[in-house]
């Protein structure tokens, strides 16, 4: 294996009443409660409307009454949906990259079932219930209404998101091409709501309701405008990122060091990522996810790449002096989620470079961290992680050879045990640890079932999957 050169001393993190844990599960409460405090409101403005006598009034009434009420459950859900998707600090820290994917989908595809049901029943309500004048009805709303024409373009922006969502398209289209595409989210939602903002009638009845959606709206917006767009060109701007050098750690997985200007001011910990942007070579445009594989040191950061895709394939071809854009840090594999003073960390793959980062960012003692490392073929980091152990007192377990089949976590040299009996044996006190969990979807999800069956409560369960 090549030797690369040891990063620097790193900040280590360690709190001993972990207050930012308690605070993120503070955030997820509150935010739990808004969503459905926000559904539980739109709902009440159509009961008030008279949604309910509507639903009692003949197929014409009852059509238009449920079309109203799943154009406002949809518009609510797709502002939501909005702001889950523009990286706001506050709720990254909170709940972290897979929780607010798994929100985003079951969010996202509840919102476009509603948005199409109300386009359906509206249409077939001003059709007077009638089958054969929907056609007719539907081109005169879409002509004649104000923003109309609009919403049929968000609504076919949306269509096609969703479509290359679902798990079949995704197996085949390359990563860079679905993200582009999922970027149409904004434009659907932008272009989708304003028609109902200027002449829906349960969002003009009243002052507070035009005053509620009118405001969601514009800090949907600005929300997007700030963190998705703003604060990610202000951070490269200020500090300057570019390649210094690139290594090759085999097995395909190279290791790129970037440097920058006052990187000590960059808000980044062990295990946070980054979507990065190499700027001067095919396909920069396209943002990829990579986490950090050394803890940040004030003065450079590290990430490690495995060629998976077109870009991540070009990584090799990095010279040093690239610029680099960036959005980010992001994530909840760091030591902020912290609950427990002894921690386990689990990794597979090239999964194992956040973890690489956390086992030296983080502060325990001899005793309290074990490090899991389930791979194919040649050990990413060896050398470094028998440094760790020597240095920091990080018990390591290697667990090599290919899966023993496809909804276990382990290889096929862990005998005849089961998954949570191997896990329960090599960390007996896992109940009473932190378990950090990063490696490709499903392998981490049969962690995840390994650990819950160990008794993990899913407070101390901390998992970032990659895979789209």
């Amino acid at each position: 294996m090549t030797a690369v050169a040891q990063p620097g001393p790193a900040r280590l993190v360690r709190t001993q009443a972990y207050p930012a844990a308690r605070f993120d599960a503070g955030v997820r409460a509150w935010g739990t409660a808004l969503l459905w405090g926000s559904l539980v409101l739109v709902g009440y403005w159509w009961a008030a409307d008279g949604g309910i006598q509507d639903l009692l009034g003949g197929a014409e009434s009852a059509l238009n009454s449920i079309g109203r009420i799943a154009g406002l459950v949809a518009s609510d859900l797709l502002l939501i949906q909005v702001l889950l998707i523009a990286r706001i600090p506050l709720v990254e820290r909170a709940f972290g990259q897979d929780r607010v994917v798994r929100l985003h989908r079951v969010i996202g595809f509840t919102s476009f079932t509603l948005l199409l049901t109300h386009i359906v029943a509206n249409t077939w309500g001003y059709a007077g219930a009638s089958l054969t004048a929907i056609p007719g009805t539907f081109w005169n709303l879409t002509t004649t209404y104000p923003g109309m024409l609009l919403a049929l373009a968000g609504t076919i922006s949306l269509v096609m998101v969703v479509v290359t969502s679902v798990k079949a398209a995704r197996r085949r289209l390359r990563y860079e091409s679905w993200h582009l595409l999922h970027l149409y989210a904004y434009l659907g939602v932008g272009l989708a709501l304003p028609h109902q903002l200027w002449t829906g009638q349960q969002f003009l009845q009243s002052r507070v309701a035009t005053v509620y959606w009118w405001t969601f709206w514009a800090v949907a917006a600005a929300s997007v405008a700030v963190f998705r767009v703003g604060l990610p060109l202000a951070r490269s701007r200020r500090h300057a990122l570019r390649v210094t050098s690139v290594v090759d750690e085999g097995d395909g997985v190279r290791s790129v060091y970037v440097a920058g200007r006052r990187l000590d001011r960059l808000p980044v910990a062990p295990g946070h990522f980054f979507i990065w942007r190499f700027l001067g070579r095919a396909g920069w445009t396209r943002g990829n996810p990579y986490s950090l594989s050394a803890a940040p040191d004030g003065r450079s950061l590290r990430i490690s790449v495995k060629a998976l895709g077109d870009n991540s394939a070009r990584v090799a071809e990095l010279t040093a002096g690239t610029r680099i854009l960036v959005e980010g840090p992001y994530g909840r594999l760091s030591p902020r989620s912290r609950t427990r003073d002894k921690v386990a960390f689990i990794g597979a793959g090239v999964g194992i470079a956040p973890l690489r980062a956390l086992v030296e960012g983080m502060d325990y003692r001899p005793d309290e961290a074990v490090l899991l490392y389930r791979f194919s073929a040649d050990p990413l980091f060896d050398r470094e992680f028998a440094v760790l152990a020597q240095e920091r007192g990080l018990r390591v377990v290697y667990l090599p050879g290919s899966r023993r089949s496809d909804d276990s976590w382990l290889g096929h040299g862990a005998g005849s045990l089961d998954d949570a009996a191997a896990l329960h044996a090599v960390v007996p006190d896992i109940a009473d640890r932190d378990v950090f969990v990063c490696g490709p979807q499903a392998w981490a999800d049969a962690v995840q079932r390994a650990a819950s069956r160990c008794r993990v409560p899913d407070t101390q369960l901390h998992v970032e999957s990659f895979g789209w």
